[in-house]
């Protein structure tokens, strides 16, 4: 069988590396630039739903958070109805460095995809969704305490 998780897992850390790189002078470390963005297109998220959305867990999605807002990129809002909910929201800080970001994004996109036709970008684009539902099936049963059967 073909290592396509492993190609996968390598070309996910090697755009990772880049962007811990490239997004040091603005303060943002160890994928802290994935939070500010999907703060950033979702204001008013709550910390459970950022931490499904990067797919890690709550203890590491709350660390991440926490340095976010001691470094000013976001600000946790009280809801309305229920003062026990934290909602996050980006600050002016997080909103002018966010196209920087999703430039790097859509440049980093394009070079990857470099001599793929369109039909072929669509393709592995909707075959890595499948791929993805399919982990993250196990990734939710063990996120709860189960074990896998190998």
């Amino acid at each position: 069988m073909k290592e396509i998780l492993r190609e996968i897992g390598m070309i996910a850390r090697a755009l990772d590396s880049i962007s811990n790189i490239e997004f040091k002078e603005y303060d943002l470390t160890k994928g802290q630039y994935l939070y500010v963005v999907r703060i950033c297109e979702n204001p008013g998220v709550i910390q459970e739903k950022v931490a499904e959305m990067i797919k890690v867990d709550r203890t590491t999605a709350a660390r991440a958070i926490k340095k976010l807002e001691m470094n000013g990129f976001i600000e946790k809002k009280e809801d309305q109805q229920n003062k026990k909910i934290k909602k996050l929201f980006p600050t002016e800080k997080a909103k002018m460095i966010y196209p920087f970001i999703k430039k790097e994004h859509d440049y980093s996109d394009r070079m990857a995809l470099e001599g793929f036709s369109e039909e072929e970008a669509d393709l592995m684009y909707n075959l890595l969704q499948r791929v993805r539902k399919n982990v993250e099936k196990d990734w939710e049963y063990v996120k709860k305490g189960n074990k896998r059967n190998y």
